[in-house]
């Protein structure tokens, strides 16, 4: 049997109810959306439109304000997690509840997910009462829990005493997101509260790490835009990300054109943002040593360093600056686990102080620009874990910051023809076209 909540209007979700559990559910969202539709003396109000959002926030309060058994108090919200090895019968026993019924739930849920394999962590919300008479256990009024990235599970119990399972699954769509804010915290932490994905702003990430060092170029305030992929659920929630069609930060605009299968990124010019070497070749790394003359801080002398240095922890992936072939993978002095990576145009990069390659990495392998060649370490003659890069010329060492490397391509013909009409329809979202715009925490999400 399946509920017919769908025809409902503009509630949008889809229920589907245990056949035994149909009457005693209705009877207890019956009692609770009247009581919400009445004007406080008796009188029928006007139905609002309720979004998506809003039903899940009647399904919710639907347990924790129905009314409790004789001799308890009022029902009060509990928010509990699964601990590390426990059961999901002995987390709701935490609860206060008796053994009898902690198993009940879990018998009751059993018949809708997996009630054995519980990871850590698992979070749900409760409705508890308590003995007026404060002995005995507490009574469970209700039970809520995320099954799914769109999905729920709720248990309330009805007048009669018994528990009532209800399931509901949100629609997913997919939807093309323009993210308009500030940056608050981290890049990772703005863009996350405007609906992007930690994927989607690790892309972000390794676009702009060809033009800006995050560590000195951006500061809190800075704003940046996205346009972005991803599936969507009716209530607004990201639950997967696709592709990042483009990027704005600093004022450096980056968009999204595809080639056949070779897919690229592109200034306003299409001028191909992707440089010749990275300027960071390390996610999030702080530099801590520059190039030039400085104290050796292990062998106490003043002596040349003919690199520069990033700050990580051990284990961070290293990239590599550019496409290329390995020309040595190897221990090497004081520099530890070495590697040295041969790019066109006699330009070279060398990544010391390495604490493992990766998997399958040796001379001859051929690499391309950002991928994860390497982990940092403090092999060698080194104080703590850190990455120290090098750039070489024509066999010559020169400073990363400053060196002047080769740029990227620029479209022409057909190519630049199709990448303007691409920008164009970019900028038509980024100018709300046809878009409604809502607001976000951080600033704005038009969807």
């Amino acid at each position: 049997m399946q509920d017919n909540d769908e025809d409902r209007g503009p509630q949008r979700l889809s229920f589907k109810v245990a056949p035994q559990v149909v009457a005693g559910t209705a009877a207890l969202m019956a009692l609770f959306v009247a009581w919400k539709l009445t004007d406080g003396h008796g009188t029928p109000a006007a139905a609002p439109r309720m979004d998506p959002a809003a039903v899940a926030a009647l399904q919710h309060q639907a347990f924790t304000q129905a009314e409790a058994q004789p001799g308890f108090t009022a029902p009060q919200a509990v928010q509990l997690k699964i601990a590390r090895g426990e059961t999901l019968e002995a987390a709701v026993q935490r609860l206060g509840v008796s053994q009898a019924d902690a198993r009940q739930v879990v018998q009751t849920l059993a018949s809708a997910m997996d009630t054995v394999h519980i990871k850590a962590g698992l979070a749900f919300d409760a409705a508890i009462a308590r003995p007026r008479a404060q002995q005995g256990p507490v009574r469970l009024v209700g039970l809520s829990l995320r099954t799914g990235p769109a999905s729920a599970l709720t248990l309330s119990r009805t007048f009669d005493g018994a528990l009532r399972l209800r399931e509901m699954a949100e629609k997913i769509r997919d939807d093309t997101a323009v993210a308009d804010g500030e940056i608050q915290g981290s890049l990772y932490e703005s863009a996350e509260k405007m609906g992007a994905t930690p994927a989607i702003t690790a892309q972000v990430v390794k676009l702009f790490s060809h033009k800006l060092d995050f560590q000195r170029d951006i500061q809190p305030g800075d704003g940046f835009k996205l346009v972005f992929d991803r599936k969507v659920t009716d209530s607004g929630r990201t639950v997967a990300a696709g592709d990042l069609q483009f990027a704005e930060l600093h004022g450096v605009k980056f968009y999204r054109f595809a080639r056949g299968s070779d897919v690229e990124y592109f200034d306003e010019a299409g001028k191909n943002i992707k440089g010749f070497l990275l300027k960071t070749p390390v996610d999030g790394a702080r530099i801590t040593s520059l190039f030039g003359i400085r104290k050796h801080p292990v062998l106490g002398y003043t002596r040349a360093h003919q690199g520069i240095d990033f700050g990580a922890g051990t284990g961070t992936p290293i990239l590599a600056a550019g496409d290329g072939t390995v020309l040595e993978a190897r221990r090497w002095g004081g520099y530890g686990n070495w590697l040295r990576i041969r790019h066109n145009g006699g330009w070279d990069t060398g990544y010391g102080h390495i604490s493992r390659y990766a998997a399958g990495l040796h001379p001859g392998s051929h690499v391309r620009q950002g991928q994860v060649v390497a982990y940092v370490g403090a092999t060698g003659l080194a104080t703590g874990p850190h990455l120290h890069y090098e750039i070489w010329r024509n066999g010559e060492r020169v400073n990363p910051l400053s060196t002047t490397v080769p740029q990227g391509t620029v479209l022409a013909g057909g190519d630049l023809s199709r990448f303007r009409a691409e920008k164009a329809r970019i900028d038509g979202l980024l100018a709300g076209e046809p878009r409604k715009l809502a607001q976000a925490e951080t600033g704005t999400l038009r969807r």
